[in-house]
């Protein structure tokens, strides 16, 4: 979500998007390679290559991985496809960890599918939700937290969505103010059909 001023105070935009889960997450083959060399944020000014270890290594690193296991098991949440409540990923890790390791090094690592479930929403529509195994969210969580200070600061100043320390409410105490310094229109825009399957 994204707060952008328009050149003239009359046309000030803010895109104040609704926060939305990832629709048909990454289970989906279609997305596979997908890569680009656009412009991907604000500045392209990343420093991911000058650490003597790959960005693999580090996020496959044993501290990383304790670190974002504690951050699983603080969250909690339900459990996935394969039935194993977060309670349970410590011994599953202390079993399996590192021929989990091997195979995310190897390539050979196939993350589970995310097992749906539907909450209501607004209106009597609901609202499909994606949860991941615990073991894939303990691996999302680790590539977070190497991934995230490299990219975090080169996010626009106005953007709001999925970002740490920000939410939908901040992007809104935003267009108050700048609703205050007079500029007069706000439009809201969500995006979560954008990213969907056609239809």
């Amino acid at each position: 979500m994204n707060v952008t001023k328009v050149g003239i105070k009359e046309s000030r935009i803010p895109c104040c998007g609704k926060g939305c889960s990832q629709r048909d997450s990454a289970e989906h083959e279609g997305y596979a390679g997908a890569l680009t060399d656009r412009r991907i944020t604000e500045n392209n000014n990343t420093n991911a290559d000058s650490e003597e270890n790959g960005l693999l290594e580090r996020i496959l690193n044993r501290d990383n991985l304790n670190k974002a296991y504690k951050q699983v098991k603080r969250n909690k949440g339900a459990h996935g496809v394969d039935g194993m409540e977060v309670e349970h990923i410590s011994q599953y890790l202390k079993d399996n960890g590192e021929e989990l390791v091997k195979l995310v090094l190897d390539g050979k690592y196939r993350p589970n599918p995310v097992r749906r479930v539907e909450i209501p929403k607004d209106k009597g529509k609901m609202r499909t939700l994606g949860i991941p195994t615990a073991v894939d969210r303990v691996l999302q969580q680790a590539i977070a937290q190497v991934l995230l200070p490299i990219f975090e600061p080169q996010f626009a100043e106005t953007s709001y969505g999925f970002r740490p320390k920000r939410s939908a409410h901040d992007a809104l105490r935003k267009c108050k103010e700048y609703a205050n310094e007079g500029y007069t229109y706000v439009v809201d825009m969500d995006l979560e059909k954008f990213f969907g399957a056609p239809g």
